[in-house]
């Protein structure tokens, strides 16, 4: 039984190893999302949104806590890693909304190339009239495609994924922000075109924003970001020449 009684001093020591700090920030990442999510269910105002309060929070933490980075990064980079297989899965509403794409086929293949363009000229011309770290440019043009994607074809540009990540996350987020306002101005009022605009330049945001202005809005708008992460990926080589 006297194994069982641990010293405080040596439980202090755990804890605050790089081991044990790598293990908290994990535990953190983890609850400060799944808290957001609830809290996101119950009052749907947008800075309860996932994915803006729980990145701030974690921010704010890690920054608190002295945690280095590369501890933080020890364990929650299997967090990262579950993007590969989320990639896959997006294959599944592809296949269940496979009627909806044949139905507008036209209208979903326009917002596909117009969203991929417009989103790598506009990253193009402020990479090349604002100054910039060379590694920031680099991973900025490839903002406008869900991460998963973009982090994958990033490095055809020579960016760097974290960074890539964290410009489509502040991309998505200001689509989500922005997005009613310029519906009522510009008078876009159908499903398709909301669906088609959300998912083209919002991605994963703006599927989920999508989905609360109503069902069809949300499964085109996921339709429209796939379709724009593989059409990045396969033409990742090539775009990466054309705006070098």
């Amino acid at each position: 039984m006297s194994s069982l009684n641990l010293n405080p001093s040596a439980v202090s020591e755990l804890l605050f190893s790089q081991t044990g700090l790598a293990l908290i920030s994990l535990l953190l990442t983890l609850f400060c999302y799944f808290a957001a999510k609830r809290l996101y269910r119950l009052h749907r105002v947008w800075w309860l949104a996932p994915i803006v309060l729980a990145p701030v929070v974690i921010t704010l933490l890690v920054f608190n806590l002295d945690i280095p980075l590369p501890t933080y990064f020890e364990y929650t980079h299997w967090l990262m890693a579950m993007l590969a297989p989320a990639t896959i899965a997006f294959a599944l509403p592809i296949y269940r909304e496979r009627k909806l794409i044949r139905q507008y086929p036209l209208t979903i293949a326009l917002g596909v190339i117009a969203g991929l363009l417009l989103g790598m000229v506009s990253s193009w011309l402020l990479v090349k009239f604002v100054p910039l770290p060379v590694e920031l440019s680099k991973s900025l043009l490839v903002r406008s495609v869900s991460t998963p994607f973009a982090m994958e074809a990033t490095s055809a540009f020579g960016g760097v994924p974290e960074l890539t990540a964290m410009m489509v996350l502040i991309t998505g987020i200001i689509g989500m922000l922005v997005c009613e306002p310029l519906f009522k101005l510009m008078h876009i009022r159908t499903s398709l075109g909301k669906g088609v605009a959300l998912g083209a330049s919002a991605h994963g945001a703006g599927a989920a924003k999508a989905s609360e202005l109503g069902q069809q809005e949300g499964v085109i708008a996921s339709l429209t970001m796939i379709f724009i992460g593989i059409a990045m990926v396969l033409g990742a080589p090539v775009f990466a020449v054309i705006f070098s």
